[in-house]
């Protein structure tokens, strides 16, 4: 009970925050039941004057509630379908930048997670030259066999866990309201994103993980040419700890730099593209936060990615899928495109076919008559989503990150290359992966892992008839004896559905009386 109680000052305190922010006026009051719309108009009462235009408020509040929020806000940018474009556009530009703490407490963390003194760990170790909400980086040297060599420590900063696990709570709690209070929110899976959103935050602060996607990356592209990531320092890495080799490099955003430097901007934004697009439909793994700042371009001209906190991963089904409709928008077959979703379950199987491939007719045949560089990729796929919602395709968050990331990643081509064409760009990666996972030579490989499971299956078949029978019995038991409830069990049942209703009408008063006061205090 006071657990909910914290939970729900803690809620209050962020819908004042968002209010007096303005932040809510980015909420469609239409897709509200009158009782929230009410309150909704009630909220906007306390609202600033001088709160600003359009989504920047939201980041405004975001940045005041502190790092959860503004974590959380970065996660809603990838998200346009909940937040709406504008609102993911403005969060973007969240800046996830924090006072750094003081040297001598990321000297304390380094040695108690590494077990050793600083001086014997490295030869030298910088002040924070950048700080975040989790972790902050400092520059090192450390003596190997090759000789000494510079390195990135990033430190997780002391007390972060417990402040998330406060705010994560409260958010889940918030979560759970809004699904009972506003009959679509279900579709929209709050629940579902505050778990995901925790999900990547419990990564991002085990350096342990983060360290594991650089060396995945790694072994991943270790034949590409032309990209490549840093690499860990393992005997250096623990919980709270990263290290890994320092790049040197020019970032991707300094045009005057890629240019005195005589690099080929039109090459390297191919690159930029290509390389993401052999990491998802190749590899199935890709860097989930691909903005300037995270890309470098080294001095034998190769394309580097820094700060893997964020990855994102797709399944065979969905490599095929993203692979089949790049191609059938690139030849202009929407059948195909159509029935590429049909055959992934993504669209339900009583809408038709050919309705659907209509409607992907009507976002395809408009980017045939513009030029290759006027044609955004990112946007179709943006388009295409919107699109398949009509037809009852629920959200995939995998998805839609991609879809997000590939906004991101085309944005940072184009700036190094204006007249990018996105289709030829991207036609020989796509061709290769289909071609080669589901020409002959994958069909053939596919059938002989299917004969290998088939196998195991087959050797399994003793034990599993043995459980089919004791299943079969215990069903059996049921079914003479049914199943009985004592009278304690019956009232245990009555007094907690009691309790929860009685505390979810006292939530809503509290929350209309907190209103009421806020509103008083605006007028005075």
């Amino acid at each position: 009970m006071i657990g909910s109680l914290f939970h729900l000052a803690r809620n209050l305190r962020a819908g004042f925050v968002l209010a007096r922010e303005g932040a809510l006026a980015l909420v469609d009051p239409s897709a509200l039941p009158p009782a929230a719309r009410f309150g909704l108009k009630m909220a906007r009462l306390v609202e600033r004057p001088q709160a600003g235009d359009g989504a920047a408020r939201l980041s405004k509040a975001l940045t005041r509630l502190g790092p959860s929020y503004v974590k959380f806000g970065q996660f809603l940018a990838t998200r346009p379908d909940i937040v709406g474009v504008a609102a993911a556009r403005d969060l973007e530009r969240l800046q996830d930048r924090m006072p750094p703490f003081p040297r001598a407490e990321a000297v304390r963390m380094v040695e108690i997670a590494l077990g050793r003194p600083i001086d014997v760990l490295f030869l030298e170790f910088s002040e924070p030259i950048a700080a975040a909400s989790i972790a902050q980086v400092h520059r090192a040297r450390i003596r190997t066999a090759e000789g000494e060599e510079t390195v990135a420590v990033k430190v997780v900063r002391p007390g972060v866990r417990e402040g998330f696990a406060r705010d994560l709570q409260a958010m889940r709690a918030a979560a759970r309201l809004f699904e009972r209070m506003v009959p679509d929110a279900k579709r929209l899976k709050p629940l579902e994103i505050v778990e995901a959103l925790a999900r990547s935050v419990a990564v991002e602060m085990d350096l342990r993980l983060e360290a594991a996607a650089v060396s995945e990356l790694a072994e991943n592209t270790k034949d590409d040419p032309d990209f490549r990531v840093p690499k860990p320092e393992w005997d250096l890495t623990a919980r709270d700890v990263l290290t890994t080799t320092w790049i040197e490099g020019i970032r991707l955003n300094d045009l005057a730099a890629i240019e005195a430097a005589g690099f080929d901007r039109v090459a390297l934004g191919r690159t930029v593209i290509q390389s993401f697009l052999r990491h998802a439909i190749r590899d199935g793994y890709f860097h989930a936060d691909m903005h300037p700042g995270n890309l470098f371009i080294d001095a034998e001209g190769r394309l580097v990615a820094v700060d893997f906190g964020i990855m994102g991963r797709l399944g065979m089904k969905e490599r095929r899928f993203l692979a089949e409709i790049l191609l059938g928008f690139i030849r202009r077959d929407y059948l195909r495109v159509a029935q590429v979703h049909f055959e992934a379950g993504y669209v339900p199987p009583h809408h038709s076919v050919e309705d659907f491939a209509q409607a992907i007719r009507a976002i395809g045949e408009p980017i045939h008559d513009r030029r290759a560089d006027e044609i955004s990729m990112a946007k179709l796929l943006t388009l295409l989503f919107e699109i398949t919602a009509l037809f009852d395709m629920a959200t995939r968050i995998e998805l839609v990150m991609l879809q997000k990331t590939m906004v991101v990643v085309e944005g940072v081509a184009r700036n190094l290359d204006p007249k990018l064409d996105m289709w030829t760009t991207s036609e020989p990666v796509v061709r290769d992966w289909i071609e080669r996972n589901l020409g002959p030579l994958g069909r053939a490989e596919q059938a002989g892992r299917g004969l290998w499971t088939l196998a195991g299956v087959i050797g399994d078949l003793p034990e599993l008839a043995l459980r089919a029978e004791r299943v079969l019995n215990q069903l059996e038991d049921v079914t003479a004896r049914g199943v009985s409830l004592n009278q304690d069990s019956v009232a245990a049942i009555g007094r907690a559905e009691a309790r929860g209703n009685r505390w979810g009408v006292a939530a809503l008063w509290i929350i209309a009386a907190s209103l009421m006061i806020m509103l008083f205090r605006g007028f005075a």
